[in-house]
């Protein structure tokens, strides 16, 4: 289904109003519970495009996992055989492919390169053959979007795209350097409801973003998944405050998948994977007891 402006800017402006919390007057708002699952990249378990990532993910005690479509320096296709490992391994250790990263667009910038459109489109039924409903286009590097121009070139090669993601209900999520604001400008460009904002609190920290002021601003609405990193540190060890950034993710009703993107300092990955993941859950449930 295509959306209006209109339409557009009112679904924006009534998820702002609530990331906010207004509310009538003389009336009270519960605090909500964090309900969002908690997943894993499977690069940051060294094991870009491998379906034996998943039963390592399930050991560590992940929600589920987010899976690569290429793999390597050449950025190489995963094949059908392999997109039919990584399901078949999901549904034997019973962990869920929570998404998909279109990491070939490190190589086909979209911003540039037309290859990187029809990257696009040719994803869209890899990751409905994972049975998954977001898949993530990545901006960064020489591929990261710097000017105007390049946000709308983004803006009009996804408005042609969209119409079959909406056809096969999957979702395009933005994930980039630049602002929320600026993301939307590229959301409204688009003209579809297939894409959204995939929100990295990381990459949004390290250029200067205002991360708990744009998690509230965006909204449910607009942003399909999150990825949780403070990089090279621990969560909880550098910059972020992450009790905001679960209450923010709370107050807004955010119930999809948060992926941990982190890095492993101590150079074991079981171990420091678990340790974030405890960190995460430890704020989760803290928020849950003061929502209860």
């Amino acid at each position: 289904m295509r959306i209006s402006r209109r339409t557009f800017i009112g679904t924006g402006m009534t998820a702002a109003v609530a990331a906010v919390g207004l509310s009538r007057p003389g009336t009270a708002r519960a605090a909500s519970k964090a309900v969002f699952r908690v997943g894993v990249t499977d690069w940051n378990l060294r094991m870009e495009g491998n379906p034996d990532a998943v039963a390592l993910a399930q050991r560590i005690g992940f929600d589920g996992i987010q899976i690569s479509l290429s793999s390597g320096q050449e950025r190489t296709w995963v094949g059908n055989d392999v997109l039919d490992r990584f399901v078949a391994e999901s549904r034997r250790v019973g962990l869920p492919i929570g998404s998909v990263c279109l990491n070939v667009l490190h190589k086909n910038y979209l911003k540039s390169d037309p290859a990187g459109r029809t990257r696009v489109v040719e994803s869209i039924p890899m990751a409905k053959r994972v049975g998954v409903r977001v898949i993530l286009l990545p901006f960064f590097g020489k591929g990261a979007l710097e000017t105007a121009a390049e946000m709308d070139h983004v803006g009009d090669v996804l408005r042609e795209v969209a119409p079959e993601a909406e056809k096969a209900g999957v979702v395009l999520g933005l994930e980039n350097t630049i602002s929320a604001r600026d993301n939307v400008r590229i959301m409204d460009r688009a003209q579809s409801p297939a894409v959204k904002v995939y929100y990295d609190v990381g990459n949004s920290t390290n250029n200067g973003h205002k991360i708990i002021e744009e998690i509230r601003w965006l909204g449910r609405e607009r942003i399909c998944e999150v990825h949780i990193k403070d990089n090279p540190h621990y969560l909880g060890q550098g910059t972020i405050d992450f009790v905001a950034v679960v209450d923010a993710l709370a107050d807004i009703g955010f119930a999809e998948w948060a992926q941990l993107e982190t890095d492993c300092p101590a150079d074991d990955v079981p171990a420091d994977m678990t340790r974030n993941l405890q960190y995460l859950r430890r704020l989760m449930a803290q928020r849950n007891e003061r929502a209860a």
